[in-house]
C-alpha cells in the first residue's frame, strides 16, 4: 500500500472520528472503553487522555506496561498538541516529504513520528485533546484508538489503516 493510500485512510479516520463536545465526564467514559479493550484483550498498554494545555483527564496502565509507556505517551501528545494531527498521521506526512523529525528541527526526545496519539476534535471548536496509547507496535496502538474511539462515537463505517 502506497503512502497515499495511507494517508488518505488516516485523513478519513481523523474527518470521521469528531467529537460533539468533550468533557471530563467524556474523557472519564471514552477511558473506560480503552481499559475494558485492554483488558478484553489483555493488552500491555499505557492509556492517556489529555487536554490540549496538557491537564490529564484519563490515565491507566494495564498490567505489564511500564515507565517507558510514560516517556511514549509524553512525545505523542507533543506532537498531536503541536501538529493537531493523529501521531500516525504525522509519521505519514514526514514520509511522503522524505524528511524527519530531526531534519524539521524536532527533537527527538520530545517528539515522535509514529503511531498512538490522535486528536480529539470538536465540532465548531478545534482540536481540545488527545487520546494516546502506547506499548504495542505504533500501528497496533493507532488501531486501538480507532477501535474505542470508534465505539464511543458509534461510528462502524471508519476505514481501517492495515495492522501487520
Amino acid at each position: 500500500m502506497e503512502v497515499e493510500e495511507r494517508l488518505a485512510i488516516v485523513s478519513a479516520q481523523e474527518e470521521l472520528l469528531k467529537f460533539e463536545t468533550f468533557t471530563h465526564e467524556d474523557a472519564w467514559e471514552l477511558g473506560k472503553i480503552f481499559v475494558a479493550e485492554a483488558m478484553d484483550k489483555d493488552l500491555k498498554i499505557a492509556i492517556c487522555i489529555k487536554l490540549m494545555s496538557g491537564l490529564t483527564l484519563f490515565q491507566y496502565s494495564a498490567e505489564g506496561a511500564n515507565l517507558s509507556n510514560e516517556t511514549w505517551i509524553d512525545r505523542k501528545f507533543r506532537t498531536v498538541q503541536n501538529f493537531e494531527m493523529s501521531t500516525l498521521h504525522y509519521a505519514l506526512w514526514l514520509k511522503k516529504r522524505g524528511t524527519t523529525l530531526v531534519e524539521r528541527g524536532l527533537d527527538p526526545t520530545k517528539f515522535v513520528a509514529c503511531g498512538g496519539g490522535f486528536p480529539i476534535y470538536v465540532e465548531g471548536v478545534g482540536t481540545v485533546g488527545v487520546a494516546i496509547v502506547s506499548g504495542l507496535t505504533d500501528v497496533q496502538d493507532h488501531d486501538v484508538l480507532i477501535t474505542c474511539i470508534s465505539k464511543y462515537l458509534g461510528e462502524e463505517d471508519v476505514p481501517r489503516y492495515p495492522v501487520i
